[in-house]
């Protein structure tokens, strides 16, 4: 038989019965030929030390959030030997999951998707030498997406996020000048909000991008300037609406190198695949990587890949 293991964040998402029930993950994994093991995390990084220990495997399914997938796909470049991976989404948004074509809060479901899917080689961009899967982004409010306490997400889901976003309301909207390259060219500029991205999802909101594809070595760029909490709530409604680079105010770009200089100093981290990246620098550069391979469910093949 061939060999799985599910690296396992039990901290991930709400609490549901169907996670208690891991043996049907085993039951599951036998009948499409393959041996299992489960692996729980416990802390930070704990996905990231798993699998850069792990003996060479078929398979690495990767059961909690958009936070654990990064962590096994960090541990993963680490590795000199490189793993086929797979997502199977455990946590509250599940950003990415919903971009790969799986369904919402069934577990067992998704296990079959996966399994029946197709190993495709998918980009993985990096800040500087720290990967992300989907987003890198920066500007005020974005906290929410690691400092929301976790209690909240466990007993309310996605409205956890709501709760604790409206509290951090206010009517000025911080601003930065920056000096970016991009292409090999050089432009300025000052912007509140700067998302980075591989992904037609991003915080919830679906076909942010409308023709996204994950294997084109390309990313997606977006910065915009917001003065207040009037005009984000605008944005909000126009990106519900139309694709991201055709929002009047937005400045877009699809590349695959960039370098941003902040002139002003952030007053906030960078939030990657919804983890708080800190860092004192200034300066940022973005790339990809093109080998990590990953099984996907069929449902999006067409949509998201270019062959």
């Amino acid at each position: 038989m061939k060999k799985c293991v599910i690296i396992y964040n039990p901290a991930s998402g709400k609490k549901n019965k169907q996670k208690e029930n891991l043996q049907v993950f085993y039951d599951v994994l036998r009948k499409h030929g393959y041996e299992a093991e489960i692996k729980f995390t416990s802390k930070q990084k704990g996905a990231t030390k798993i699998i850069k220990e792990l003996e060479p495997v078929d398979l690495v399914i990767s059961a909690g959030g958009d936070g654990t997938l990064n962590e096994v796909v960090t541990g993963n470049l680490q590795r000199k030997e490189r793993l086929t991976l797979a997502n199977l989404p455990m946590g509250t948004t599940n950003d990415v999951a919903n971009m790969y074509g799986y369904t919402k809060n069934n577990y067992i479901k998704n296990l079959e998707l996966l399994l029946e899917g197709v190993k495709k080689n998918i980009d993985v961009c990096f800040i500087d030498m720290t990967p992300f899967v989907y987003v890198a982004c920066l500007g005020d409010y974005i906290d929410m997406a690691y400092n929301t306490p976790r209690k909240l997400k466990k007993k309310y889901g996605k409205i956890g996020y709501v709760m604790y976003g409206l509290k951090q309301l206010r009517n000025k909207i911080n601003s930065y000048r920056i000096r970016y390259k991009i292409d090999g060219k050089t432009y300025e500029g000052e912007y509140s909000f700067f998302f980075i991205t591989n992904a037609s999802r991003v915080a919830g909101f679906d076909d942010v991008y409308y023709d996204v594809k994950l294997d084109d070595n390309k990313f997606e760029v977006a910065f915009c300037h917001v003065k207040n909490k009037v005009e984000l709530m605008k944005y909000f409604i126009l990106l519900n609406n139309m694709d991201a680079k055709d929002v009047p105010g937005i400045t877009y770009y699809q590349t695959n190198n960039l370098e941003i200089e902040f002139l002003d100093s952030p007053k906030v981290s960078w939030c990657i695949d919804g983890e708080e990246y800190k860092s004192n620098k200034k300066t940022f550069s973005f790339s990809i990587d093109r080998k990590t391979k990953m099984m996907l469910p069929r449902k999006n093949l067409v949509k998201l890949f270019k062959k």
